[in-house]
């Protein structure tokens, strides 16, 4: 007897960690690999956060048992505190909710936020996980094409006529790196609060830019949801620690539904996160390096004749059109591994519809991984 599959499980995979899932064999046998495919920073945590953690070990007073499902109240305060550091808004502890990193914080807020049938609008391109949750708890995606002429990031006027009851924005944005300024995300949170449409802010590369000023939904709409991570610029990705600020309609929903799904995020997890915010000069040191890749990266590319780029405003990468090369991004990025063993994304990740022209650059590693992929692609492109 053959027992069904669910359509919920049906989701397509995440193809960027299929890459990985390649280039770590490739590596196994011994072949040489610069991974510039997934957005994890090569530093990871600094040692005073490792130090920071021994000695809550080493205090015994806490036993690394259950938390609320909120996440410790020390940790709560310290994200308000630097969000108003950041922004210049102040933000209560009680509407910060930690979470099994920005994946459990995507899918409380859509379950919390959505019915089945609802209808979610997005950019494309775009993260591919905020469609496939979509999907897979039965709301409908509805994907707004972006481009050069918006900045890539979607507008008020995309809004008009559009029968959606959520919108999804990423600022700055992975794939593209671009950003929304504060006048733009002003405009965006207010016609959103002003026609009952929830508005989803990710915001986890906040901290990572070059030059553009951050701004958060909270400080221009009290129904916004923000969603964020010590993933990206606090460089704890297998930590699995992210978070939300919710409005007040939200907050016992949110907390019965991470409850029952999730308990509490990791406790041990919390301790290091709290620690972190004693580092914030030496991420910031690390972003000045990401900004030094972006450039040499970009230039490099433009030299080899990819210069066809979106804005990279923030983030770590670099989102480029490649169709000029004659080969659909998923091969390319299959040919360009097996070939060069640079490990690079294909653009069907995201977006379905337009995403074989175009593949994605990750630059969060170290100077050299940067120097050695464009040395070799620039060996390897003529040879296409």
């Amino acid at each position: 007897m053959t027992l069904k599959i669910a359509d919920r499980g049906r989701v397509p995979p995440f193809l960027v960690m299929d890459v990985l899932r390649d280039a770590s064999a490739r590596e196994a046998a011994g072949a040489s690999v610069l991974h510039l495919e997934i957005g994890q920073p090569s530093a990871g945590i600094p040692n005073e956060v490792a130090h920071g953690l021994a000695a809550a070990l080493e205090a015994g007073t806490d036993p690394m048992g259950y938390t609320m499902a909120q996440g410790l109240p020390r940790l709560r305060e310290r994200i308000a505190a630097h969000a108003e550091r950041l922004y210049g808004h102040s933000v209560d502890p009680a509407r910060v909710f930690c979470t099994m990193g920005s994946s459990a914080a995507f899918l409380i807020a859509f379950l919390a936020a959505f019915a089945p049938g609802d209808r979610v609008a997005l950019a494309s391109p775009g993260y591919p996980a905020y469609r496939h949750i979509l999907k897979a708890v039965g709301i409908e995606p509805v994907l707004l094409q972006v481009g050069p002429e918006t900045h890539f990031q979607p507008t008020p006027e995309m809004l008009d006529g559009l029968d959606v009851d959520g919108l999804i924005v990423a600022s700055p944005s992975n794939p593209t790196g671009s950003m929304l300024s504060p006048e733009a995300l002003r405009a965006l949170a207010e016609t959103c609060h002003a026609r009952g449409i929830r508005l989803i802010s990710d915001e986890i590369y906040h901290g990572i830019g070059y030059g553009m000023r951050f701004a958060t939904a909270t400080a221009f709409s009290p129904s916004a949801v923000v969603v964020n991570s010590f993933s990206k610029y606090y460089c704890m990705t297998g930590w699995r620690l992210g978070w939300l600020v919710l409005p007040e309609d939200m907050l016992r929903a949110a907390e019965c539904l991470a409850q029952n799904l999730f308990i509490s995020p990791p406790t041990i997890s919390q301790h290091a996160a709290t620690a972190a915010f004693d580092c914030l000069d030496t991420f910031d040191a690390l972003v000045a390096g990401y900004g030094r890749n972006r450039d040499l990266l970009v230039a490099g590319l433009a030299k080899l004749g990819i210069d066809k780029v979106a804005p990279p405003d923030g983030a770590f990468y670099v989102y480029a059109d490649v169709s000029h090369l004659g080969l659909d991004s998923a091969e390319l990025c299959r040919r360009m591994l097996a070939e060069t063993g640079v490990a690079v994304a294909p653009g069907w990740d995201f977006d379905p519809d337009g995403g074989g022209r175009f593949i994605r650059f990750s630059y969060c590693c170290a100077e050299g991984t940067v120097n050695a992929a464009l040395d070799r692609l620039r060996a390897w492109l003529p040879t296409l």
